[in-house]
């Protein structure tokens, strides 16, 4: 079976806007900043075999804030400029009470599913506490950046990190079978 390491797309790839300490994702191509270190930490993780596969909410196009095809021009941008194999976007609000929004796990259950992943062998990489709850729910091994937002905190995760490329080090460091 395969290996893979879902990522959260806002806060993990690019850099969330900040606004009175809460994260929210960029509009457009303008707004959009790819972490310092995301492109080697991909391409590490990618030349060592994982899957890579971003699980993103993004329920600001439920909310009319945002329409779709700008999270996809977004997307693709990312595709493109970085080793990513596949996106799963849910773009729910709390409301529809849909699988695929997070901390629901049905979007990495999804892909486990299309990819023949080993969820006990992958890993879940977030920013928020819906990321690692989602990733906990799936079956994977978590690892939380935690950037002090002013929101809920996971309460229980496998590791705690600063940056991609620091998680990168524990997965590569730890899991080299």
């Amino acid at each position: 079976m395969i290996r893979a390491v879902f990522l959260d797309r806002d806060g993990v790839i690019n850099k969330a806007l900040v606004r009175n300490g809460k994260p929210y994702p960029p509009k457009n191509l303008e707004e959009l900043e790819i972490i310092e270190g995301v492109a080697s930490a991909l391409s590490a993780l990618n030349t060592a075999g994982w899957l890579l596969i971003v699980i993103s909410n993004q329920p600001d196009v439920a909310r009319g804030a945002l329409d779709s095809s700008s999270v996809e021009i977004i997307n693709d941008h990312l595709k493109k400029t970085l080793h990513i194999d596949d996106f799963r976007v849910c773009y729910h609000d709390d409301a529809d009470l849909c699988s695929c929004r997070k901390p629901l796990p049905g979007s990495i259950l999804k892909a486990a599913t299309d990819y023949g992943i080993d969820l006990s062998k992958s890993y879940m990489i977030g920013d928020r506490w819906r990321d690692i709850e989602a990733g906990k729910r799936a079956g994977c091994k978590t690892i939380f950046i935690d950037y002090g937002y002013q929101e809920k905190h996971p309460k229980d995760y496998d590791h705690s990190v600063s940056s991609l490329f620091d998680a990168t080090d524990i997965i590569l460091g730890t899991n080299n079978e």
